[in-house]
């Protein structure tokens, strides 16, 4: 695996060495010397793979055409890239900046030494399209980011070296940050645990949830009694995601199915009372010390026409962003109360929400072009964790048979190995089931 120096090693682990080189060496002059080194590395992968962006935009300046190097892991190149985005990023002088602004400032830094690793292993899956694992779990309890993503990265003596010569505490600015609310216990942290342990091992994974407004709640005590207060974890900003819009995913609900011909065949299509989008939130996962970064994406929801400014302007403001709030509910708190009908349908929604975002997300962009469904148990393991994703099959057989147009029999072969499941209990409390009506309206 690669380390973060400022230089590529000699041997790359996803790379044949011995391809034949194109001149682009020459250009390596106009580089910074820490890029220089790497003109051979960048003549491999034109030579192999041609050009790292389409022929059409045809880049030609040596830094387009080099790749992405994560920065060197000295104490004088992390002041400047912190002071760089606390002054450019958050807009502000260190001597003006607040406990937050330097804690965002170090997070943005301390990702950019993960982020070259994470690109080349996102675009090398692409390439070689080696099996993997998408991991389906409600709730990932990822505990602080910053010490975790410092030790992955080889760099908290060098970080804390640096801060204290800006006069800035490492310390202090862990204690600043605000641990993610996306989990709740046991099943959040193995979820965690999951992702973790693959990015170590060097396994191919993504893992998909919901991206909470709100984690489960903030506990405080008023004369004596626990009173619940809402764990708003995104109020300060979260430094390590990265907001993805244009891979949004409409995800559809209620309705009813109608019957129509396709060349002969009798076909089933879903025709739907109303949608939602979802927005995926990507966060790096990066493995132990070894060079691999792996995805966690995470799904928010939002309406697909969020505000009626004609109802806006003849006064009834809150049926204007009725649409907004009802679809925003969906990924607003994690596990909301379901003890009456209301929140039953809550849940459910968020369950289906997310898996079946996910499941088109990996269809239609993890897969190559032309990819033949018959080989998808060699290309993908689902693995289901616990009950709230276990939505995920009947929602891949619809799509395999509905959308795909697959034969029952043919996408129910596909499924039967495409999915595992890790049980955590067989009490019978745990063990969600949904009232067939509640289905059959919002499903």
């Amino acid at each position: 695996n690669h380390d973060r120096s400022s230089s590529p090693p000699s041997v790359d682990p996803f790379f044949d060495n011995s391809t034949v080189e194109v001149d682009v060496a020459s250009r390596s002059s106009l580089l910074p010397n820490r890029y220089s080194s790497s003109a051979r590395h960048t003549n491999r992968l034109v030579a192999r793979y041609g050009r790292l962006v389409p022929e059409s935009h045809s880049p030609l300046h040596p830094l387009a055409l080099a790749p992405v190097i994560a920065p060197p892991s000295t104490a004088d190149e992390f002041v400047e890239r912190f002071l760089h985005n606390l002054n450019f990023d958050r807009g502000v002088a260190l001597s003006a900046s607040s406990a937050n602004d330097r804690y965002l400032a170090l997070a943005h830094t301390v990702r950019e030494y993960l982020m070259a690793r994470w690109l080349e292993d996102v675009r090398h899956q692409k390439e070689v399209q080696a099996k993997g694992v998408c991991y389906l779990s409600a709730e990932y309890l990822l505990g602080r980011q910053l010490d975790n993503n410092l030790l992955a990265a080889d760099l908290t003596e060098v970080a804390g070296e640096a801060l204290a010569s800006c006069g800035v505490s490492l310390d202090e600015l862990r204690a600043h940050e605000v641990e993610p609310g996306l989990g709740n216990g046991g099943l959040g942290r193995l979820a965690a645990c999951f992702i973790d342990s693959l990015a170590t091992m060097a396994v191919p994974s993504i893992g998909y949830g919901i991206r909470y407004e709100y984690g489960i709640f903030r506990q405080t005590f008023v004369d004596g009694q626990q009173v619940e207060q809402p764990d708003a974890w995104l109020a300060l900003g979260s430094p390590w995601e990265f907001a993805r819009p244009e891979d949004a995913q409409t995800i559809a609900f209620g309705g009813h199915t109608e019957k129509y011909d396709d060349d002969g065949v009798t076909r089933s299509r879903w025709v739907p009372a109303w949608n939602v989008q979802a927005v995926p939130y990507n966060y790096m996962v990066p493995g132990f010390r070894n060079g691999r970064v792996n995805t966690l994406r995470l799904w928010s929801a939002v309406a697909t026409s969020a505000f009626d400014l004609r109802i806006f302007n003849s006064g009834d403001y809150e049926e204007a962003v009725r649409a907004q709030t009802f679809a925003e509910n969906i990924s607003k708190v994690l596990y909301p109360e379901d003890s009456t009908p209301q929140g039953k349908e809550l849940r459910l929604q968020q369950q289906y929400f997310f898996v079946a975002a996910s499941i088109h997300d990996f269809l239609d962009n993890m897969l190559a072009d032309g990819f033949d469904l018959a080989n998808l148990p060699e290309r993908v393991i689902f693995q289901l964790n616990d009950t709230h994703p276990v939505i995920a099959v009947p929602e891949f057989m619809r799509v395999l048979v509905d959308e795909k147009h697959l034969e029952w029999d043919a996408a129910w072969a596909i499924t039967q190995q495409c999915f595992a499941y890790t049980c955590h209990t067989l009490l019978p409390e745990a063990l969600e089931v949904w009232p067939v009506a509640v289905s059959y309206t919002h499903l």
